[in-house]
């Protein structure tokens, strides 16, 4: 049975490492620490425990909390100590503990956050006292969503949205095409271009040209559609403005709406009436204005042509004699397998583990993507092939960034001239090649704001960061290009160069190789405990190639175009 003074070192040590460590605690902790060498080695036993534990969490700054205690010897009596020496050593203890409470609070705060809990973070000030912060919560802007569009061209130098998209306050400016928006309160808007509206609020739009439907459920009772002098206040369910360049007619479809300001002012219209705000008179009326229906007839043969077009690409991309691999998603309905599309051959096929789920592709119904939302889940591939460069492109959607490293194509052992492809949770893609596995480097970190211990010699480029919360479950197609003739590292992201930078000669690597790897995940298959890093991918990949060549931005930009989707 434990004694009370090991269950007391015990206790103090749990809180500690929690950062809940109180100044009296801290005080008590020192003590035992100062004048009992078994309680130095029980310490010491906790701390390893601890360390172990959390290894499966792969981020440096939990790494940067567990290096930074305070050495044990410290905690060690003096054999011969004045009372001055005592005193002094005992305050220093002291502050050293409540200094590795905080060092804990803020690696356990990064633990934590990685496995999505809700925490607290305790911050203790030089007097001792405790208080307690809350992390901040990620917030986005927009009033409305552009939910669905058919052949929308933008206007020149206006915000250019896709489909999903959260739209902001401000223009919304489109020459050609019809759009679907949807603002949080509940109405929608079905618009015919040319259009030029300014998005207000939830609750508030003002049109400046263009035709328009609005539907107004019951929840969106109230919102307002503005004009150059009146305002719409729709009080129930539907109703069609037209902005032109010499007039501007409301006339409501069914339901009731308010007028203020202008001409009209007070008036109230029922179903089938309308009115004239601005301009002259004429004899004819809404009927070609488009409907929601019109909308999605439309869309659907539009997308039924982009799917064909995308199709034919698709052969003619398989047989490119530059891929080595190649797996458009669709191409295979099995629940174990994806079929390699490459003139390599079957022997290259995918082979799916775990929890993966076949989950509708960036086309919609009809085509499928691989979801690996679940820790378990990956789709594993050998690729025996000895690579003069390396070009990696693919479509995926973030749910979200769970983890702080998330995984797109990671070769299993990270051996030499084998690379790694992920996504970070600050929304950066995340490129790199083992240089030589038998070494170590440590370098300074612009992003981490520190020196960073690598195992093995690699370096990572980073892309700008091109991903955050409104862009969940939003497709992009991403691409990075590892050119040893150039010493060049290029990352794209929808076709476009997003971050290019050179090779130090340091880190310079010619022979590549990628071998048994993994999509979606990374188990690390040689390690030697049950532990792993939580790596999977919190969404979905569509489409993903392999390509031993360093494609150019043309061929990269093809890519692209060739396998948008609708609204991009």
């Amino acid at each position: 049975m434990k004694s009370d003074r090991n269950n007391e070192l015990d206790r103090l040590t749990s809180k500690m490492i929690d950062g809940k460590l109180s100044e009296n605690e801290a005080a008590s902790l020192s003590d035992l620490l100062s004048t009992s060498t078994e309680a130095v080695a029980r310490y010491q036993e906790l701390m390893d425990n601890h360390e172990a534990l959390c290894a499966i969490y792969p981020g440096q700054v939990y790494r940067d909390g567990i290096d930074s205690q305070p050495d044990i010897s410290v905690f060690l009596p003096d054999e011969n100590p004045t009372k001055a020496d005592s005193s002094s050593s005992l305050i220093s203890l002291r502050r050293l503990t409540l200094a590795a409470a905080a060092l804990f609070a803020v690696g356990l705060l990064g633990y934590l956050l990685g496995l999505g809990s809700e925490v607290t973070v305790a911050n203790i000030d030089k007097s001792g006292v405790t208080t307690v912060a809350l992390p901040d919560e990620q917030t986005i802007a927009g009033h409305a969503t552009l939910r669905r569009s058919v052949d929308l061209e933008w206007a020149k130098s206006a915000t250019a949205y896709r489909d999903g998209d959260v739209i902001l306050n401000g223009p919304l400016k489109f020459a050609a095409g019809l759009a679907e928006v949807d603002f949080f309160c509940g109405a929608t808007l079905i618009i015919e271009g040319p259009a030029e509206l300014e998005i207000e609020s939830d609750w508030s739009v003002k049109v400046i040209a263009g035709r328009l439907r609005a539907n107004v459920p019951p929840a969106a009772r109230g919102f307002v559609v503005k004009t150059l002098e009146s305002e719409i206040i729709d009080l129930g369910t539907e109703f069609a403005l037209d902005v032109g360049i010499d007039r501007i007619r409301v006339e409501v479809i069914d339901g009731e709406v308010e007028l203020r300001g202008g001409r009209h002012d007070g008036e109230h219209l029922l179903t089938g009436e309308q009115r004239i705000l601005q301009g002259t008179d004429i004899d004819d009326n809404f009927d070609a204005l488009s409907t929601l229906d019109d909308l999605r007839n439309r869309r659907s043969d539009a997308a039924s042509q982009r799917i064909a077009d995308w199709q034919s690409s698709v052969n003619t991309l398989a047989n490119d004699e530059r891929l080595v691999a190649y797996f458009p998603m669709s191409a295979s309905d099995s629940d174990r397998s994806v079929s390699n599309a490459a003139r390599t051959g079957r022997s290259l096929d995918g082979i799916l583990i775990g929890p993966v789920a076949r989950t509708n592709g960036r086309f919609g119904v009809g085509t499928s993507g691989l979801e690996f939302d679940r820790p378990g889940s990956r789709m594993r591939m050998r690729i025996d092939h000895e690579f003069s460069a390396f070009t990696f492109a693919c479509w995926a959607k973030f749910d979200s960034l769970d983890q702080v490293y998330n995984s797109i194509l990671m070769a299993d052992g990270y051996e030499t001239g084998e690379p790694h492809w992920q996504i970070r949770n600050d929304g950066r893609l995340m490129f790199s090649v083992m240089v030589d596995d038998t070494q170590s480097s440590r370098h300074y970190s612009k992003l981490d704001q520190g020196f960073v211990d690598s195992a093995g010699l690699a370096r990572v480029y980073y892309s700008e960061p091109f991903w955050d919360a409104s862009q969940s479950g939003k497709w992009f197609h991403l691409a990075v290009v590892y050119d040893p003739v150039k010493r060049q590292v290029t990352q794209y992201v929808d076709g476009k160069r997003n971050s290019s930078e050179p090779i130090p000669d340091k880190f310079f690597i010619d022979r590549l190789k990628l071998g048994p790897s993994e999509i979606g995940n990374w188990g690390q298959p040689f390690r030697k405990t049950p532990w792993f890093a939580v790596r999977n991918l919190n969404g979905a990949i569509d489409e993903l190639a392999v390509f031993d060549a360093a494609l150019n931005d043309a061929e990269i930009e093809t890519l692209y175009t060739n396998g948008k989707p609708l609204g991009y």
